[in-house]
């Protein structure tokens, strides 16, 4: 199949594309870049031995977007393009319900007017809130917490109403709890621009001296240590999980929700523990105030991703610290920006 992902260079699309190839697909990537590295391109094609098409394109741009159907021959989309940090959605609500959602909106449009009936979304666990019971199973009430959260369920809501008056389309929302780790080659993983939001990119930048001290944000949480539980996942097995949905949705309609997890939750110190064993390296860290917006124990049940698609998380704990670890070791300044070889890169004007 032919599959345009949006988003397609970050941390997360960057994974998925490299499982789309060796799944035997083709792809075709639109990013703008503004939180994504083009030099993950290269690192895509020395990894998986393929050249890669990958277009700056700004997916709210719809006129520069609709250049791509007509350019491309696209049988499925996987929309993973997005903000994505509660803080800053606390800030600024407006520009996460105009990049999260109307861009959603606008895509499908297109999607619909192009003949294009698969859809994979890239969705959140933070559509469940404060959860009332923990596992999470995919029945749970939805309540969210802040503006980030209620775009992913927005987005949710409108894809549910699109598909029911649409029978010709398959969608499939899947509800990603805290993806870690990177590819085991050591050649892509978690690349912030800034300080991490995230607690792994923080945790080994903290690791090579970039940062002086991790901050927890909460000890006072009624958990086993205080700090907070997350179902923290393997990045690649997140990424498998929409092979195996891509695959879930041929010859069928609807609409359908996944939790991707692995059922199992971590405490933020256990996390920094863990660390520390697999490196060597003790990790500094101060505690802060709670964040507005976190929730105190949050995991998966996954049961339904292994019932209905055959997918479950296979990584360990230590494997997503190890992989993690291996990833800013061999890159401690993040992705190094090298001359792209001409026509590796295309623009949309180029079309």
């Amino acid at each position: 199949m032919n599959i345009l992902v949006t988003g397609g260079a970050g941390y997360i699309g960057s994974h998925i594309c490299i499982e789309l190839i060796q799944a035997g697909h083709e792809i075709i990537i639109v990013d703008n870049f503004i939180n994504s590295n083009m030099e993950v391109i290269n690192r895509m094609q020395a990894i998986t031995k393929k050249k890669i098409t990958c277009l700056s394109v700004d997916i709210s741009l719809k006129e520069d977007l609709e250049k791509v159907f007509q350019n491309y021959s696209i049988d499925s989309v996987i929309h993973l393009a997005g903000s994505k940090s509660v803080p800053e959605s606390l800030l600024n609500p407006i520009k996460y319900y105009l990049q999260n959602l109307v861009s959603t909106i606008q895509l499908v449009e297109l999607m619909n007017k192009y003949k294009v009936r698969q859809f994979v979304f890239s969705s959140s666990a933070t559509v469940y809130g404060t959860p009332e019971q923990c596992p999470i199973p995919e029945t749970a009430s939805l309540n969210t917490t802040n503006p980030y959260g209620t775009t992913k369920l927005a987005v949710e809501k409108f894809l549910y109403e699109f598909a029911q008056s649409n029978q010709s389309f398959s969608i499939v929302s899947l509800r990603y709890f805290n993806p870690i780790g990177a590819h085991e080659s050591g050649m892509i993983g978690e690349d912030p621009f800034s300080i991490p939001n995230n607690l792994m990119p923080y945790i080994t930048q903290v690791a090579t001296g970039k940062l002086p001290y991790l901050n927890i944000y909460g000890n006072d949480y009624p958990t086993l240590d205080g700090t907070g539980i997350r179902d923290y996942i393997h990045v690649v097995d997140l990424a498998k999980g929409h092979v195996k949905a891509l695959e879930s949705l041929k010859g069928k309609n609807g609409w359908k929700v996944f939790n991707l997890g692995t059922g199992e939750g971590y405490s933020v110190l256990q996390v920094v523990k863990t660390f520390e064993y697999v490196s060597g390296i003790p990790i500094k860290y101060h505690i802060s105030d709670r964040r507005e917006g976190d929730v105190a124990i949050s995991y998966a049940d996954a049961t339904k991703a292994k019932q209905q698609l055959d997918w479950v998380a296979e990584k360990t704990l230590e494997d997503m610290c190890r992989d993690a670890w291996r990833w800013q070791r061999n890159n401690p300044n993040g992705y190094k920006v090298r001359n792209l070889e001409e026509n590796q890169l295309l623009y949309i004007t180029d079309l």
